[in-house]
């Protein structure tokens, strides 16, 4: 089972082109597996986790209603004053069923330097609603950071210095944090088409903090899947977690994601922020849980792989690790990105030193082609054997592809033609 679950990793990071990702499963005495794959996948590497954050804010908002500080049915107004929608209550916040839109009002939040509360409040003034509230379902990362500003308000403490004091000692979670430290691992982009890799931003949030601002490693996540399993009854009261994952929606609870397991309902959250993927997920009755780590933007879906990693179909063969593209070759300059025989659209990318012609509606294989003393030549796929030719234009710009008189052109049913061939529509 260890080294399937090993494959598993290294197929996401393959197929996803994850610059590295990391997974382990666990229980309630400790880590029972831990792998890793990719470029620097050191398992004590320190990585962002996204909307695991929301668990976390989740939780002090249920000890400041233990504590009396904090009425779950009662609007925030009462602790904000008149904001925009001061009407919903902690627990609509809590469950996403506030009716709030998605995202606040302003630069894009994940990627933009963050304000204070005030700032916030001023440019959402809540004519962004999308339901009443109640109504349904809407997930929103403005409501977490409303629930934050409730936690500073009736504590006089800051966010960030109640997820330290409240959460991360008691737990024994040293190496999660605020902002990253200096074992993190930078937050990458891949370009879709030429697999070259962008540095992401890495924002202090400010007052969105509560939504997804913190930094992590597998070893914590695994401290904080045992409290959400029930560990540390003394940081939370047994009845107070119940309540939180007990469902409000399909699937959603008080700040935590409910998800069919096959032992049972699992309970966590996924997260994601520019540059990283997280996912961590537990079985409150036996335990049993997974969580996993990468520094992508995108490329693989990380709840499903925790559920892989739990309990789940593992592959057998060992894929091919993929490696960011360092510099495109000057013969392939041009030629990654859509294009379209006939009305077909196909995207092409440079993956891994070979070219791959992928039509994207089924079905349909993909055709890869490698260069060979500076000519395309197929390797895989319907064109294997063939010639990829590569029409260019006085400046150089790519104009038209050509392979077995299948011709794609930028355009559908584009009129351009590769050395005189005819096209083949």
């Amino acid at each position: 089972m260890i080294e399937r679950r090993q494959s598993c990793l290294d197929l996401a990071q393959s197929e996803g082109r994850l610059s590295s990702v990391l997974g382990a499963v666990f229980d309630r005495y400790g880590v029972v597996w831990a792998g890793a794959s990719g470029e620097g996948a050191g398992l004590d590497g320190q990585y962002r986790i996204g909307s695991i954050t929301k668990t976390m804010t989740a939780v002090l908002v249920m000890q400041a209603r233990d504590a009396g500080l904090v009425d779950l049915d009662e609007p925030v107004s009462r602790h904000l004053g008149p904001v925009g929608y001061g009407e919903a209550t902690p627990r609509q916040l809590l469950s996403h069923t506030a009716g709030l839109q998605n995202e606040p009002c302003g630069p894009w939040w994940e990627r933009n330097r963050g304000g204070d509360f005030a700032a916030l409040a001023a440019a959402n003034d809540g004519s962004g609603r999308v339901a009443r509230p109640g109504e349904m379902f809407h997930y929103s990362n403005l409501g977490y950071a409303l629930l934050g500003e409730v936690l500073v308000r009736v504590t006089g403490t800051s966010w960030r210095q109640l997820v330290v004091e409240r959460l991360l000692i008691p737990l024994g979670m040293t190496q999660t944090s605020y902002l990253p430290r200096p074992s993190a691992q930078p937050g990458w982009s891949v370009d879709h088409f030429t697999g070259e890799r962008r540095l992401e931003p890495l924002a202090n949030t400010g007052a969105m903090a509560p939504a997804g601002q913190l930094w992590s490693t597998i070893a914590d996540l695994v401290l904080w899947g045992q409290f959400l399993s029930g560990a540390r009854p003394d940081m939370l009261d047994p009845s107070s977690l119940a309540e939180m994952t007990t469902p409000v929606t399909e699937d959603f609870g008080l700040g935590i994601r409910l998800l069919p397991g096959t032992g049972g309902l699992l309970v966590g959250h996924s997260g994601s922020m520019p540059g990283y993927l997280a996912a961590l997920f537990v079985d409150p009755g036996s335990g049993i849980g997974g969580t996993v780590l990468a520094n992508a933007t995108t490329g693989v879906d990380q709840t499903q792989l925790v559920l892989d990693l739990i309990d789940g179909d593992f592959v057998d063969e060992l894929p091919v690790p993929w490696v960011p593209t360092a510099e495109l070759p000057p013969e392939v300059a041009g030629i990654p990105g859509l294009w379209f025989w006939g009305n077909s659209a196909t995207e092409v990318r440079w993956h891994n030193q070979v070219l791959e012609v992928r039509p994207m509606t089924p079905p349909g294989a993909p055709s890869r082609f490698a260069l060979v003393d500076g000519v395309l030549v197929g390797t895989e796929g319907y064109h294997r054997g063939e010639t990829l030719h590569v029409s260019r234009d006085a400046t150089g710009a790519v104009t038209c592809l050509e392979a077995s008189t299948f011709v794609y052109t930028r355009v559908p049913y584009g009129t351009e033609t590769a050395a005189g061939r005819t096209p083949r529509l």
